[in-house]
């Protein structure tokens, strides 16, 4: 009954009950999920799969699925390494991938519209065909959608310039849980209240379904200009990059320990050295971008840092998404974790040894590295990574193992000033630690929960709710 009920909605064609469909989407990229899979193991798997073409539809099945009390997920491009979309409460996934329409560009108002259902690659193509980008570039650029980036509150490597999603972001349209389709304010600079897009951005499918976006556009740089620096450690690199940060603003800047160079940049881009490597990229009028990166050389002399010209910097660029592909970093049958803590300049650096020494001293076998590639006035992120090399071949031994690698790595951050995550989302990976780090503050979170989604039917167990 319930079937009929959604292709009535939606068109037969667009609902699945299949077990080979249920099972695509019982995967994403985060790591328990892909070694769950690598076993031979079920994951978690939707009753069924629905593809929504409109938020009328969406706004439909809500009500079918408010009125059984279904769990219902939401799934975009299927590339979030936190398990946010995995379905582990069955009932109902709304796969956004038809809802991938351009709305508007407006080009006097400097903005873009689309649905929330499109890659975001193709979003940044429609505005490159007016001489335009959105210059959110992250590592999932193209397989990542719209509504990814916001539930997830994403960032891109030209995030130091032009900000993280929820700073490009202008106004959404949201379909709340009980089927209401809602519009956040046209502009998000107002002093109507609290910014309702921050109440849905990072929200990660809890709150309701986001279907349409508009985003800043930003007019292509004259010109782009890369640079590498060697630093004799990770400290020299970060009083570094707090000082250019006071001083300037790059559009990247990745700083590296002396694990990663030694590994992972010297396998991509050839650096032989060993140090905190740290490539830097600026960009805007030509004349301005020649003044900075005077600045720019001079700070990093000034702190201990070697000048290698642009041939590094140009090689990371020109890298800055196969970084991410098979065979460049680590990769299933590998145990791994990308736990992206966030903190103020007084506390990273003692973060960063809390965290290596942490999971160094507890799990032997177990490598940390880390980089630092996103930076605010105030502070920058840890990329902290953990490998492990032979895994666990039992499941149940290796789950445990990788969630008491993480209980360790990020109770060190929050012990030690850290926020757990920068920009990959909570999800299913961290849910667990979220009233800790929150406390009493938590509750106004499950208030906002309880009041928008009282049958507690969107996304269960993600983001701690």
């Amino acid at each position: 009954m319930i079937r009929f009920e959604l292709e009535d909605v939606v068109g037969r064609e667009n609902v699945s009950t299949t077990e080979a469909e249920r099972a695509t989407y019982s995967v994403d990229y985060f790591w328990i999920s892909r070694m769950w899979e690598d076993h031979g193991a079920e994951g978690p798997m939707a009753d069924v799969i629905v593809r929504p073409g409109s938020s009328e539809e969406v706004s439909r099945i809500l009500k079918i699925a408010n009125y059984y009390k279904l769990p219902v997920h939401t799934w975009g491009g299927g590339s979030g390494s936190q398990g946010g979309a995995l379905p582990m409460a069955g009932g109902i996934l709304l796969d956004m991938k038809r809802m991938n329409h351009l709305i508007s560009i407006d080009e006097n108002a400097h903005s873009i519209t689309a649905e929330a259902g499109m890659i975001f690659q193709q979003l940044e193509w429609y505005a490159n065909e007016r001489g335009y980008s959105c210059m959110h570039i992250p590592s999932c650029l193209t397989c990542g959608t719209i509504g990814g980036a916001l539930g997830h509150r994403g960032v891109g490597i030209l995030s130091s310039r032009y900000g993280k999603i929820d700073d490009m972001c202008m106004s959404m349209e949201v379909v709340l849980p009980n089927g209401d389709i809602m519009n956040t304010l046209p502009v998000p600079k107002h002093a109507a209240g609290p910014d309702l897009n921050q109440i849905f951005i990072g929200s990660e499918g809890t709150l309701g379904v986001i279907t349409k976006a508009t985003f800043r556009l930003f007019e292509q740089p004259e010109c782009r200009r890369h640079r590498g620096f060697m630093f004799p450690d990770l400290t020299a690199g970060l009083e570094a990059g707090r000082d250019i940060m006071q001083k300037c603003q790059p559009s990247i800047m990745r700083l590296f320990d002396e694990a990663e160079t030694v590994s992972i940049i010297k396998k991509i881009i050839g650096v032989e050295e060993r140090g905190s490597f740290m490539n830097l990229t600026l960009e805007g009028i030509a004349k301005i971008v020649d003044i900075e990166m005077e600045m720019v050389i001079d700070i990093c002399v000034r702190h201990g840092g070697r000048d290698m010209g642009s041939e590094y910097g140009e090689k990371w660029y020109e890298n800055r998404i196969t970084f991410f592909y098979p065979d460049h970093i680590m990769d299933i049958p590998q145990m791994f974790g990308t736990m992206d803590t966030v903190a103020d300049f007084s506390h990273v650096e003692k973060i960063y040894w809390a965290m290596k020494n942490a999971i160094e001293s507890n799990f032997p076998g177990v490598r940390f590295i880390a980089h630092c590639s996103h930076w605010y006035g105030w502070g920058t992120m840890i990329y902290d990574r953990f490998i492990m090399d032979d895994s666990p071949e039992d499941r149940e031994e290796a789950l445990r193992l990788h969630n008491q690698i993480w209980n360790t790595g990020v109770r060190a951050a929050m012990e030690n000033g850290g926020v757990i995550n920068d920009h990959h989302g909570i999800g299913l990976k961290l849910a667990r630690l979220m009233k800790e780090q929150y406390g009493p503050a938590f509750q106004v979170m499950e208030g906002l929960k309880k009041a928008l989604d009282p049958n507690g039917i969107m996304n269960p167990y993600k983001l701690g709710l």
